[in-house]
């Protein structure tokens, strides 16, 4: 397949894709059974396409769908816990629009940030094989190659972090050998000048036991405005950075 002219384009192509049998068998599975509590519901049951800002200078890089999330809703953190927990810290960072996310007509928009993943298809267990991750891996160097204002990925979690080294490798912006290790709030910086910043994921594991919290989930993405060159949100508590530390800044060149 020719590689995509837009993003537009690009969240059509990942749509169509098919290439892990096992992912788009359980995906339809979840989609045909349903939860109880969404058994009314139209599932997406497809991979799932990214969302937001096309002139976007932050990307937030997820894991992968939800079975019941995202592949229920069609729309990355929409439908489920962790995307409760982000879209109020992203609306506080003055990303997103509103607060809430329901569903892809819930009139959400996005300003300055695209949300991706490097699986796009819910995998049982929310596991992805590493095969799964390699054949998936095409797609987010496309898309960060259209993203033309990107300077920063928030990488939500270790899964996703690991995928953004591996794309440095491929894109030979980060040496290989060199191999950075994943912690909350620490920041790198690819040879290209662009910045990345990890922070745990916020799965319901990490929020409700408080390993991630809301005032260190928006010291993240108020950092990451910073690092793009945006204004500080009006709406973010400024209180809430007081008591984060950012780690210092190494590079990987």
């Amino acid at each position: 397949m020719a590689r995509a002219q837009s993003l537009s384009e690009l969240n059509r192509n990942i749509i169509a894709c098919t290439r892990c049998e096992r992912l788009r068998s359980y995906c339809a599975e979840v989609a045909r059974v349903k939860r109880r509590a969404f058994v009314d519901c139209q599932y997406w049951g497809k991979p799932v396409p990214s969302f937001g800002d096309e002139r976007a200078r932050v990307l937030a890089l997820g894991l992968a769908p939800g079975a019941h999330g995202s592949n229920r809703t069609g729309r990355p953190f929409t439908g489920d816990g962790s995307g409760g927990f982000l879209f109020p810290t992203l609306h506080d960072a003055g990303f997103a629009s509103q607060p809430e996310a329901t569903g892809r007509d819930d009139g959400m928009t996005l300003t300055g940030l695209w949300i991706s993943s490097v699986g796009r298809c819910a995998p049982p267990a929310n596991k992805p094989t590493r095969e799964e991750l390699t054949a998936c891996a095409p797609w987010l160097d496309e898309e960060i190659a259209l993203l033309t204002e990107l300077r920063v990925v928030v990488c939500l979690g270790k899964i996703a972090f690991d995928g953004l080294v591996a794309y440095g490798q491929r894109a030979a912006i980060l040496p290989k050998g060199k191999r950075p290790l994943f912690a909350h709030a620490t920041e790198y910086r690819f040879s290209n000048g662009l910045a990345a910043i990890a922070s745990y994921h916020p799965s319901l594991q990490n929020t409700n036991t408080g390993k991630l919290t809301r005032p260190m989930f928006l010291a993240i993405f108020e950092r990451a405005r910073t690092l793009a060159g945006l204004s500080t949100s009006l709406r973010a508590v400024v209180s809430t950075r007081s008591n984060q530390t950012h780690a210092e800044e190494q590079r990987w060149i």
